[in-house]
């Protein structure tokens, strides 16, 4: 097996991943719901590649990030549901149906804003189509919330979800009103870990991160990049100290916290 710029190629070496008793352990034992993390993992990346404006990065992790799509293309396939054909079809009539201004013989000259009027209204009738296809639900609610996609980020879609009850007024007004709310859900997690429940520990902790995108919100941050930045950060002040302590001859091992905690300190003004 070669390497090669055709697609063909890498959905073989994936069949041959997934081939019982030739294949890869680690491949053969995976499916749709643990390569997921992965998938969403690799999209991240592309995006950090961006970030950094390193091509050449962002070529390797694009790389990554197709590969999560023919694994789920084949675990697909040998469920008889569909195969990568199907989906490269599916984009492709859904990426035509989407530009007819440039696919068809009219709509010729839109503009940037009308096309984006036009690729809404084809989105919203492709979603009625799918929803038509579906299981009839009979008559159950159908939420505000439910145009929120699922598959974002957790932090993104937090902020998605609070945007759209704050259209209907459930929202607070003051950016302090949040830090009270914030301040709750603190003192919710101490309690928890005063009982030591693990469960609740998870479940007040997420309530708290709930209420941190919604401050990020009231003061037009987004989280997903203000996060990005604090990670950026830390690794900048965590190799102060790593560096300082190499040029005295030292590891983090031979530290203690005391010493960390002082070049840390000595690290936020450093960088």
């Amino acid at each position: 097996m070669t390497p090669s710029r055709d697609i063909s190629r890498l959905i073989e070496i994936m069949a041959a991943l997934r081939t019982p008793v030739t294949g890869c352990p680690w491949d053969l034992e995976q499916n749709f719901a643990t390569i997921a993390p992965y998938t969403i993992e690799e999209a991240h990346e592309v995006v950090d590649a961006i970030d950094r404006g390193d091509l050449d990065d962002l070529r390797e992790e694009l790389g990554d990030l197709l590969l999560q799509v023919v694994f789920h293309a084949q675990m697909a396939e040998e469920q008889n549901a569909f195969a990568f054909g199907d989906v490269v079809e599916a984009i492709t009539r859904k990426m035509i149906r989407r530009h007819p201004h440039v696919f068809a013989d009219r709509d010729g000259n839109l503009a940037s804003s009308h096309v984006k009027e036009v690729w809404d209204r084809i989105k919203a009738e492709e979603k009625a189509e799918r929803a038509a296809r579906r299981p009839s639900e009979g008559t159950s609610h159908k939420s505000l919330l439910s145009g929120v996609k699922a598959g974002q980020p957790a932090l993104t879609r937090a902020m998605e979800l609070q945007r759209k009850a704050s259209t209907v007024g459930f929202d607070w007004n003051d950016p302090r009103a949040v830090l009270a709310k914030i301040r709750e859900e603190a003192d919710e997690i101490e309690a928890a870990l005063d009982r030591n429940d693990k469960q609740e520990m998870a479940e007040e902790t997420g309530d708290l991160m709930f209420a941190l995108v919604n401050l990020a919100r009231h003061v037009d941050a987004d989280p997903e990049a203000a996060l990005r930045a604090t990670n950026a950060k830390f690794e900048r002040r965590f190799a102060y100290i790593e560096r300082t302590l190499a040029a005295e001859g030292r590891t983090l091992e031979q530290a203690s916290l005391a010493e960390m905690d002082a070049l840390w300190n000595a690290a936020k003004t450093a960088t």
